[in-house]
């Protein structure tokens, strides 16, 4: 069929879009989380181990739902 073959110039600036956007959301993530850890009032105010472990976490679980909107998205504008 002719709507199966797609362009891989295409594909190559999504998987771009994508990775761009994964970093961002982690990054992003990763401040707030550490950001929340550091500055909200009744918590110690020091960064341990654990605040930078759920931080990480915060930050992977930011990428992966960034990244997943994002091939929905995609998904959604090749089916009209």
């Amino acid at each position: 069929m002719i709507g199966d073959h797609s362009d891989p110039r295409t594909d190559q600036r999504l998987s771009t879009r994508r990775r761009r956007a994964g970093t961002v959301a982690f990054v992003v993530g990763l401040a707030a989380s550490l950001a929340f850890f550091a500055f909200f009032p009744g918590l110690p105010h020091v960064i341990d181990w654990g605040a930078i472990l759920v931080s990480l976490a915060v930050g992977a679980l930011a990428r992966r739902g960034c990244r997943s909107w994002i091939a929905r998205s995609a998904h959604r504008s090749l089916d009209r």
